[in-house]
Formats: structure tokens, sequence, C-alpha cells
């Protein structure tokens, strides 16, 4: 049988029907105990915990089966769920390194990231460097005898700079050191980091997987050699996803297709229109051909979501949250991914790029939904009328 295409495995990975008059989608299994006929069974079962039904801690078949999917859309080894993508990206961290280790983290990392490593990881004496995220193959400079990790998230968040993964996951592979990086952003449709040698591909299954702003999941993906460590790391801590989760987790895949395909061009249609804009001094998208990154972009992204960023020329006091405050279709608030548009302020201190725009102008991050962009984009347009430059 030949190799089906992504649109039918988002359909039908993890789904298997071995009797007719069976649920379509795996039902939810609310279990924390697992009982068995016979000792027997029970060892049996012990010893491949990863695959069948022994714990609830360690996985029930629905979370089971969206590990399963989530695996074969990365075209990776073997999956694994968390109770949030940033429990997925600690159990990672802690997987991989060790006390008097260190790791190499982008400069424009997610937040809560850095606050991982600033704190948690600095009480376990694990040493954190941050590079530019557009290095790509220069990173070699910054390899120390104790590197042992190297983080890439790309787009990065808030500045959306793309990363030349396969420069760096070469690097990486070439002296025994391990390769993270977040994948939210593009999902496993429109990028792929485990074909180009990632060792761990990770997601805030939250946001576009689950896609309805209703579930906390994370989930991992990783090569053959990192999928016990990481496996025993996200057990250690007790990460686990709950059956709940991991079924919207599964719902939201049947979807996301249908879904990414929609905010792939309502994103780059509102990102060009504001580009336009004389409020505007700059509109980070990487489908725009100024975003940092653009180029890697088109040779390494089958697509892009709806979220990025914009910096607004400086503004009069008060200009933004007038802008803001008066949005209708827009709502403010945390996370993206789901079906709804989302406007967030920045703050400058985020990271090395952000804290330049401190002293020039406000920055503010779109994540455009599933509304009619014509209704997004007379919305903006309203807003925009509010603003007054400085």
């Amino acid at each position: 049988m030949t190799k089906a295409a992504q649109d039918t495995l988002l359909v039908q990975a993890g789904r298997e029907l071995k009797a007719s008059g069976v649920s379509v989608n795996p039902p939810v299994v609310r279990a924390s105990t697992f009982v068995f006929k016979s000792l027997g069974d029970f060892q049996t079962a012990g010893k491949t915990p990863y695959s069948t039904p022994f714990y609830g801690r360690v996985g029930t078949p629905v979370s089971l089966a969206f590990e399963k999917a989530v695996a074969e859309l990365e075209e990776g080894h073997a999956a694994i769920s968390a109770s949030s993508g940033l429990a997925a990206i600690t159990g990672v961290f802690l997987a991989f390194l060790s006390q008097g280790d260190h790791v190499l983290v982008p400069d424009s990392v997610y937040d809560p990231v850095r606050r991982l490593c600033t704190r948690t990881l600095a009480r376990m004496d694990i040493e954190t460097s941050y590079y530019d995220p557009m290095i790509g193959a220069g990173i070699v400079e910054l390899i120390k005898p104790n590197t042992k990790l190297i983080y890439l998230e790309s787009p990065g968040s808030g500045t959306f700079e793309v990363q030349d993964v396969p420069a760096i996951a070469k690097i990486a592979k070439e002296r025994g050191i391990r390769t993270a990086i977040d994948n939210t952003w593009a999902t496993p449709l429109f990028f792929k980091p485990a074909k180009l040698g990632v060792d761990a591909v990770i997601h805030a299954a939250t946001k576009y997987i689950v896609g309805h702003s209703d579930a906390m999941l994370g989930v991992v993906t990783t090569s053959e050699d990192a999928f016990l460590p990481v496996r025993v790391a996200l057990q250690d801590t007790g990460a686990c996803a709950g059956s709940e989760e991991a079924n919207l987790g599964l719902r939201g895949l049947r979807t996301m297709g249908v879904r990414l395909r929609q905010h792939h061009q309502s994103g780059i249609e509102v990102a060009r229109w504001l580009a336009t804009r004389p409020e505007v001094m700059k509109v980070f998208h990487p489908a725009l051909p100024d975003c940092p990154g653009h180029a890697i972009w088109k040779r390494d992204f089958s697509g892009a979501s709806g979220l990025f960023s914009v910096e607004f020329k400086p503004l009069a006091e008060g200009s933004m949250a007038a802008m803001i405050d008066g949005l209708q279709h827009f709502k403010i608030g945390f996370s993206w991914g789901g079906y709804e548009s989302l406007v967030l302020p920045m703050h400058p201190e985020t990271s090395r790029v952000i804290t330049s725009w401190k002293e020039r102008g406000s920055v503010v991050r779109f994540h455009i939904g599933l509304e009619d962009v014509s209704d997004l984009i007379a919305d903006l347009e309203e807003g925009l009328g509010r603003l007054r430059l400085a």
C-alpha cells in the first residue's frame, strides 16, 4: 500500500478500527488503574508500558493513540504526551542535561523557557548561553566541551526569526550534541524537523493541535535513541497528559489541515495589509521578504500559521490602549492557535531583539483566527485610526 497523504493521516492516524460498530475516534478512558487477569499478564504489560495501558500516569488508550498519531505526522520514531508545552520542554531539558552541563538557547526564546534556564537549571548548576537565532553554522564557535544540548525555536517568539535548522543539526550530530526544537508555530504540517536530524520536536499542543483553546497539552516526538531518556524524564516528573486532554488533541488533529490552511491564508493577507500602513514600522512574519530568515522559511517550510508581530512607530501615550480596547474581533489574551483572533502587547524585556525596540516603537503580537478576513482588516483599520504618533 502506498503511503497516505498528510491530510489522510490527520483523519486516520492513531485510529485503529479492529471491529465493526466501534467509535470513529478512540473513546476516552478515564482511568488511573488498569487491572490484569494474571500476574503473567501484568508482568508482560510492564515490559511494554509505553505501548500497552499499564498505569494512568504512564499512558491510557487515548494518550497512546494521540502519541502514535503525532509521531506518524512528524515522521519521527515515537512521541510522548505531557501536561503542557512547557512540561514537554522541561522534560526534554532534564532528559539531556545534568549537573555541570552547558546548553545553547536562542536569545529570542519563549519567555518561560528563559525563566526555566535562569531559575531551575541554574539551581542544578547547568549553564545557559543565549545565541543569535540567525547564527546558523556559526554556532560551532559557541560550543563548549560540556555543551550537551542545542535548543532551537523557529520562528522565534515575538521576533519570528527563522533558524537554519539543517545547518545547526548537522554540526550538533557531528559533535554528539543533542538538539531540540519548539515546532509549535509551524505544526507537523508545515515543518518536519525530525527529518532534518533534530532529536526532539516539541509542540505546545494547547495551540494549533487542540485548536479550540480549551485544553492544556504538550507532546514531544523523538528519534529512536532519544525516546527513552525523554520518556523517563517526563514520567519521573509526573507531567503526564490527562485522558480528556489527549482526546481533545486527537479531535484537533482531525481538522488541523483545514484550519491551518485558513490560518496561513488569512495571516499572510493581514500581515501584508499591515505592512502598507503608515503607522507600522515593521511586520515580523516569516512569509514577508524582510523578515529575518525569510529565505530559510521558503526553503524549509511548506506554509505559515496565523501568528506574527508588528512594530509600530513611536506612539503618543495612551494610543495603544485606545487601539486595542476598541477592537471588536480581536480579544486580549495569552496563548494562540485557537479559532479566535487575539492581540497582545509584547514586553520590551522579552529578548535581545525586543530590548532594542524599547527606544523605538510599540510591539504587538497578533494571532489571526478563522473569522472572515475582511472583518478583521476592517476592525484593524478602525483601530489604527485611533492611534496618534508621538
